[in-house]
């Protein structure tokens, strides 16, 4: 019972303390720090709590809350709240990056601060609902509910330009969230489930299989759907804009843990259910995954803004996520939910560190900073290991689920041009990094670092800088040194719902004379093994 409390509370919580704010019921400014403060620890300590509890032995969900009587349960939709491998570790990251995003707000000194927590508060309660939902419904809502606020605190609270960068945002995610919703709603009118949720759907897609084509314009539709709200090339253009001009708190909480929906989308909906067309849009997938990783790479060596580096920077290692999923096997797509984990870490203590280096600087303009080392010794110790955790570096989650990446890629032939190509983005992620760091922190002082200090001296970074990138660093630490602590629950999870998947896969490479492996104690266990050919259906004849 205590863990359902800690599941439903982790939506609860920072969904009252928002409310609370927007009804006016707390004035005073040190009880909205405190109110805010636990909005924010509360999904934190939860996500963790219920990561160290997760029985990776149970296969499908643990901690499961299902409440039937929502007044849509004609329609197949319930509220059900559950973790499995998958959604485990993200679950747990978004609660650790919404308290570091939290602390880093409760601290920035905005104007309208109550406002400013409401909306964040409201924003953390949908990140935390949507892994946590097992219904496609509520995991949908919850994505809506996290982005509104996005688009709000752009327009009041953001950077140059905010108001046509907020509606430039506006447009994209909202075409990119209605087209994924119209492949949602095409999946369960074409499978006719009696439940709108993952194991339900699952289920019904196990014994009747939907026709190759049918697959593969419903996976169509939730690529591109979800590829605009991931910022896959050339739907990118909007993501570094956005986080350039957002708040730092919102551009940790979007960046890190909101453009995850159309990853974990893809991995848990799209490829299990439709295997022929996610093999179908596998070759276009690579390639428009490629764009992310070399066309944005580079762009992302030409910023001169640190602000904008790092936000070109987050949209090319997404690159690394697709072609773990257009692979199309279990290895690839768990390496994609490793790399997703790790990267909302790292692209979050990137962000948080940009913010502390330019109220110090007083610019994001690299080329106008230069020997900050000595002034601040320990923000250049956390800058330069987040951008070796962003590079890959072994010790890093990065490093891990890159890895694996590119193993699944070495896996096919065919694949490994792909291989050679994405491997060069290791060296583009190494050359903006490194590049970032000896500019920031080494070389000569700028002359307009010199006038900005002869007015505002510049110190280190101080306990409530560091609490919240300190807490980042030790779970991005704790996931590089030991993986096995997601990758275990992971595999579990990804073998037993890509089995589909794998076997399609290995019947479309394996030559006519090679038989697919059958099921056996002799068998591989970490490739699935083929299963019992479904009844297909053409979509007339349902």
């Amino acid at each position: 019972m205590l863990d359902q409390i800690l599941l439903l509370g982790s939506i609860a919580v920072p969904l009252a303390v928002s409310l609370s704010f927007f009804a006016g019921w707390v004035r005073d400014d040190e009880w909205v720090v405190k109110l805010a403060c636990l909005g924010f620890g509360f999904p934190c300590v939860a996500g963790i709590l219920l990561f160290i509890k997760f029985d990776g032995t149970v296969d499908g969900y643990c901690f499961e809350i299902l409440y039937e009587k929502m007044g849509l349960q004609e329609l197949g939709i319930t509220f059900h709240l559950g973790l499995n491998g998958v959604s485990s570790p993200l679950f747990a990251m978004a609660g650790i990056v919404g308290l570091a995003a939290g602390l880093a707000a409760v601290f920035s000194g905005a104007k309208r601060l109550k406002l400013y927590l409401a909306l964040l508060c409201f924003m953390q309660s949908g990140l935390m609902g949507l892994f946590a939902s097992v219904d496609l419904f509520f995991y949908y809502l919850f994505h809506e509910f996290a982005l509104i606020p996005t688009f709000i605190m752009i327009g009041l609270w953001g950077g140059r330009n905010r108001r046509g960068i907020a509606l430039e945002i506006t447009i994209y995610l909202t075409l990119g969230a209605l087209v994924s919703l119209g492949g949602l709603v095409a999946l369960n009118v074409m499978v006719d489930a009696p439940k709108f949720d993952f194991p339900t759907l699952s289920q019904a897609l196990s014994d009747i299989a939907l026709h190759d084509s049918t697959q593969a314009k419903i996976f169509g539709l939730l690529l591109l759907g979800f590829g605009i709200l991931v910022a896959l090339f050339p739907f990118h253009t909007w993501a570094p804009r956005g986080y350039e001009a957002a708040p730092t708190p919102v551009s940790m909480l979007h960046a890190g843990v909101l453009k995850k929906f159309g990853l974990y989308g893809l991995i848990q909906i799209g490829a299990p259910l439709l295997p022929e067309g996610a093999l179908f849009w596998s070759p276009w997938l690579l390639w428009l995954a490629l764009g992310n990783v070399l066309f944005v790479g580079m762009v992302t060596i030409a910023q001169g803004n640190l602000k904008s580096m790092v936000g070109y920077g987050s949209v090319m290692h997404m690159g690394y996520c697709f072609l773990g999923i257009g692979v199309c096997s279990s290895l690839g797509a768990g390496s994609a939910v490793m790399l997703m984990a790790a990267h909302g870490l790292s692209v979050s203590l990137m962000f948080l560190l940009s913010a502390s280096i330019q109220r110090r600087s007083g610019t994001y303009e690299m080329g106008q900073m230069g020997g900050m080392a000595g002034k601040t010794p320990i923000l250049a110790c956390f800058f330069v290991a987040a951008s070796l955790a962003t590079i890959g570096l072994p010790g890093f989650g990065n490093f891990w689920g890159e890895f694996g990446v590119f193993l699944s890629l070495g896996e096919q032939p065919s694949h490994r041009i792909f291989l050679g190509l994405a491997a060069l983005g290791i060296i583009l992620s190494a050359v903006f990094g490194l590049r970032a760091v000896a500019r920031i922190f080494f070389g000569p002082q700028s002359e307009e670092l010199t006038a900005h200090e002869n007015k505002n001296p510049i110190r280190d970074l101080g306990l409530t800088e560091a609490l919240p990138a300190g807490l980042i660093l030790a779970a991005l630490l704790l996931l590089g040194l030991w993986p096995r602590g997601i990758s275990d629950r992971i595999n579990k999870e990804i073998t037993d719902r890509y089995a589909k998947v794998d076997h399609a896969t290995l019947s479309l490479f394996l030559p006519p004379c090679c038989p697919v492996p059958q099921g056996g104690e002799e068998s591989n266990q970490t490739t699935p093994l083929q299963v019992s050919p479904p009844v297909v259906l053409e979509p007339e004849e349902r």
